[in-house]
């Protein structure tokens, strides 16, 4: 499948989430009532829904996405080229909106295919979900109700790395290092993320942070299939497109 794949049609992503609000004291009673229902089986002893709101971050019920970057081979000759822009800001719907266009322009008549580290569990029903609860049209490539698993154009790195494992999770920071693929992970990890959004308001290094994590999932896919890595200096960013 690795190999069948066509470079040309994947567009590769990774999103930011952070909690809807800043502070659980925000949310309104009856949001209060379902955090702490939602919220039960990750609370450890001793801790209240207030104590864990800083995952909700991590639910599409509970969170909002602050950032999509989307990569793609610009060349397949080598070597390679590959560019990324990114979408983010404050204004989730023309997020959602962005994005949603950039997929309709996708090289048009070709088969677009999403890949994603754990995109499959995270990335790609996150966006759906928030694309539904803002109002938004679903692009048909989310639009997966009726499908079967194999008329899916996902491609996950995660799956292709568990070669049929159902237990084992590998982050990409991990997977990266060792298949010698650029850690993604120098700057900030995901726990920080909300903290860099609502204290710092530093959503240009949020960016950058995403952006690492959509390069590194293109790099470890070539490792993947045995191919040589996109060159440092063949990494384009392109009209990112940062709002407030």
């Amino acid at each position: 499948m690795m190999h069948d794949l066509k470079l040309e049609n994947v567009l590769f992503l990774d999103i930011e989430t952070v909690p809807s609000v800043e502070s659980f004291s925000e949310l309104s009673v009856r949001q209060k009532e379902l955090w702490e229902a939602r919220s039960s089986y990750i609370r450890k002893e001793g801790e209240d829904a207030s104590d864990v709101w800083s995952r909700a971050g991590l639910y599409a019920e509970f969170g909002k996405i602050i950032c999509i970057s989307a990569g793609i081979f610009s060349s397949l000759a080598e070597p390679r080229r590959f560019r990324i822009k990114s979408f983010y800001g404050d204004d989730e719907v023309k997020i959602i909106r962005d994005f949603a266009e950039l997929i309709r322009n996708f090289r048009k008549g070709q088969d677009l295919r999403l890949c994603a580290h754990n995109g499959k569990e995270f990335d790609f029903p996150f966006i759906a979900r928030r694309t539904i609860i803002l109002g938004e049209a679903l692009p048909a490539v989310l639009n997966i109700a009726g499908k079967k698993p194999w008329e899916l154009n996902f491609v996950d790195t995660l799956e292709l790395w568990k070669f049929g494992e159902f237990r084992n999770f590998t982050s990409l920071a991990l997977l990266a290092e060792i298949l010698g693929v650029s850690n993604p992970k120098d700057d900030l990890d995901g726990s920080q993320v909300a903290q860099v959004y609502y204290g710092e308001k530093n959503l240009d290094r949020i960016a950058r942070y995403c952006e690492k994590d959509v390069l590194a999932v293109a790099q470890v896919l070539l490792r993947l299939r045995g191919e040589e890595l996109v060159p440092e200096e063949n990494v384009e960013l392109i009209g990112n497109n940062g709002s407030s």
